[in-house]
């Protein structure tokens, strides 16, 4: 009974409504994009230079309300629901990296962005490496937050971490095993990769929890993390052929998190990379230390404008 209402509730009506999350400003409008066979959700406010704002597993592009609070002033603010998740459509695949980035270009089209910066955290973080690659001349900065790239760097050394057994976790069986059990498995993740689990609150758990138990939510996130071998093998010839990424890069990690190391990881692919520790933080930046994470961000994109 209760698995039927949160996905009534995902299902009907917007996501800021599901829970108390932090909200975006009032100026903010949604779009429903059409781009590359799938239908992605869009929040869009401010004007000035573009940023893209991409989100990771384990939440949506509500994610970033506070970061799109301090830069809509000055920027025009894009924040995509990555394919599968979030309120965008759950189509049967195309989850690799690669493709991802074109879901992206789709989206910048429709909105007649030529140029524009990338912010991204988790699973975004592949989805915006991927799209700069792509498109590298239109991307003016790159901020890269607490996660790894597929095939770039350490790679198969971080994928030796017991933390990150759910890389490897999918498929119908364990479909069957989460249904009616989102929370539960979402949980797992929200305690795990942050320094204090309480900052990642109540309110926010039943929000995301509500949007992973939509019809095709866990299936999506599954197939997410199945692409990552299709996507270190296409970072790894991108890289091959002598390719790395020239616009300025941030490389930020979690101080309970990821640290330094995503500065070692972008290293390997960029040649313009500045480091930077989220202080009080673990892997969850906008629910552990959302200042200290506007902090660093909106400085470094101001920079060189």
């Amino acid at each position: 009974m209760l698995r039927s209402l949160l996905l009534a509730a995902a299902c009907t009506i917007s996501a800021p409504a599901l829970a108390q999350v932090p909200a975006y400003p009032s100026s903010f409008k949604t779009q429903e994009v059409a781009t590359n066979g799938t239908t992605l959700h869009v929040r869009i406010g401010g004007r000035g230079p573009a940023v893209l704002l991409l989100h990771g597993y384990g939440e949506s592009g509500d994610m970033w309300a506070p970061l799109a609070a301090a830069l809509v002033a000055d920027h025009t603010v894009i924040v995509p629901d990555l394919r599968g998740m979030g309120l965008s459509a759950h189509p049967a695949g195309g989850f690799d990296k690669m493709n991802q980035g074109r879901d992206m270009q789709g989206v910048l089209a429709t909105l007649k962005v030529q140029t524009f910066d990338i912010v991204a955290h988790d699973i975004g973080n592949m989805v915006g490496f991927a799209l700069a690659t792509q498109v590298p001349d239109r991307v003016s900065h790159l901020v890269m937050i607490d996660a790894p790239v597929p095939g770039v760097g350490p790679w198969d050394e971080i994928l030796k971490n017991p933390l990150l057994w759910h890389f490897r976790f999918g498929g119908p069986d364990m479909e069957r095993l989460v249904a009616g059990r989102e929370r539960i498995y979402l949980d797992r993740f929200w305690n795990e990769f942050s320094a204090n689990p309480a900052k990642f609150d109540e309110a926010s758990r039943q929000h995301y929890a509500a949007l992973y138990a939509r019809p095709g939510g866990m299936h999506s996130g599954f197939a997410q993390f199945a692409a990552f071998d299709q996507d270190a093998a296409d970072n790894r010839a991108w890289l091959a052929a002598g390719n790395k990424l020239k616009m300025p890069v941030l490389a930020l990690g979690g101080a309970k998190s990821f640290g330094l190391t995503m500065a070692v990881v972008m290293r390997a692919a960029a040649t313009d990379v500045k480091e930077g520790v989220v202080p009080d933080s673990g892997h969850w930046i906008m629910e552990e230390n959302p200042a200290g994470t506007v902090a660093l961000v909106k400085p470094f994109l101001a920079a060189g404008r």
